[in-house]
């Protein structure tokens, strides 16, 4: 059975979810396509940044968002070597909140859910998965979606692809991308936190080996970065030996490691840093990690997506409120909005990958920290440009509709 909807949103992450709110709120027909039963996945991107937080703030619903259970970051602090050095400080930035929010993205996502359920305009669809895109010539007019109950064909002026870095819908449109490839993965995990752990602990740095560790309250969610395609050696060299080097980086993980059980209990983020080179064509967008999958560099992935939402929102609303075509030109101007910050940071996170990261990982034996990031760990000042780019980004958007 055909049926219809001014604009189906292929995916549920933080891009997807935000749109779906956004147009919803501004009375336009939207449904959301999620192929899961749930938002539960774990080892997502879990940073709610300031520039997100203001998103929030614009639309009135920071103050409830924030009595989720979550914790803040008002600082970000490093190890490298033997030295600890305070890396970044949000308590300067020009917003109403300033400070990060770790809290998992499952919890976002279904306080997005619910917030838009209050509109009539909005509809979720769980477990509803796009299997393929409608045509009318060379303009997309939908989409096919397999459910439990069958499939059938869901009809739009507007199909948003925010389906994420394996985007299906992306991959049926025909859209082509560019790799930027990356010299790493990631190993995320989980180990207990205690009382008397050290606080705001960002990440370590020493003996070729990168650990971050993200403060979730009653466990800490760490990541090891590993070179890319490792995972096998890794293996080969057994759950004891990761053990161990996990506990030369972190001493007072000792009596946590064992909690690694086995290999089920790591899970592998294969890293891809990508671009689409037209995020569009007519009658499809591409936003998030479908238009451009960013590294786990910053944490800054979730807050791209949020800001190709609300920019997708501003342009296309009045367009979706005609009830007609979508002109290729608002599609053009979204991309056109968000192309420069996407360039700007996926660059960044290449120079640090490249120049830092891969370094890092080709060498053994204690690290110094360089001078310049001595100097970030010494001038306070300083410390207010690193927070600034991971906190607010480029080009920040507003919600103007």
């Amino acid at each position: 059975m055909d049926v219809s909807s001014a604009c189906v949103v292929a995916g549920g992450g933080p891009a997807g979810m935000m749109l779906g709110f956004l147009l919803a709120r501004a009375g336009v027909s939207v449904t959301v396509l999620e192929k899961h039963a749930d938002f539960f996945r774990d080892f997502r991107g879990d940073t709610v940044h300031p520039s997100t937080l203001e998103i929030l703030h614009e639309l009135g619903v920071v103050d409830e968002f924030l009595r989720l259970p979550h914790s803040k970051v008002r600082t970000l602090t490093g190890q490298i070597g033997a030295t600890t050095l305070r890396l970044a400080d949000f308590s300067h930035l020009p917003v109403h909140c300033k400070f990060l929010v770790l809290m998992p993205q499952w919890d976002f996502l279904n306080f997005l859910a619910q917030r838009a359920r209050a509109y009539p305009s909005f509809s979720l669809e769980m477990e509803a998965e796009v299997s393929g895109l409608l045509f009318e010539g060379d303009s997309v007019a939908g989409v096919r979606v397999r459910a439990p109950q069958g499939e059938r064909q869901l009809r739009a002026d507007l199909v948003i692809a925010a389906d994420g870095r394996d985007s299906h819908v992306r991959a049926a449109a025909g859209l082509q991308s560019s790799d930027f490839g990356a010299p790493m993965d990631v190993l995320w995990m989980r180990l207990s936190r205690q009382p008397g752990d050290p606080e705001q602990l960002f990440g370590r740095i020493d003996f070729g080996r990168i650990f971050v560790m993200l403060d979730r309250g009653d466990y800490w969610q760490c990541g090891l970065v590993i070179q890319k395609g490792g995972l096998e050696e890794i293996r080969g060299r057994g759950l004891e030996a990761l053990r161990s080097d996990i506990v030369e980086l972190n001493p007072f993980l000792r009596d946590r490691v064992p909690e690694l059980r086995d290999w089920d209990d790591i899970k592998l983020l294969t890293v891809q840093v990508n671009r689409l080179r037209e995020w569009y064509r007519a009658g499809l967008l591409c936003i998030g990690d479908a238009a451009h999958a960013m590294s786990p560099i910053g944490g800054v992935g979730i807050n791209l997506a949020i800001q190709d939402a609300v920019a997708a929102a501003n342009i296309l609303i009045p367009e979706l409120r005609r009830g007609s075509t979508i002109p290729v030109a608002a599609l053009r101007r979204v991309q056109q909005r968000r192309d420069l910050p996407t360039r700007i940071t996926q660059r960044a996170q290449l120079i640090i990958q490249n120049n830092v990261i891969k370094r890092v990982l080709g060498r053994r034996g204690r690290l110094t920290p360089p001078l310049v990031v001595r100097a970030l760990g010494a001038i306070p000042l300083l410390q207010r440009i690193p927070a600034r780019l991971l906190g607010l980004g480029f080009r920040r958007e507003h919600v103007t509709l």
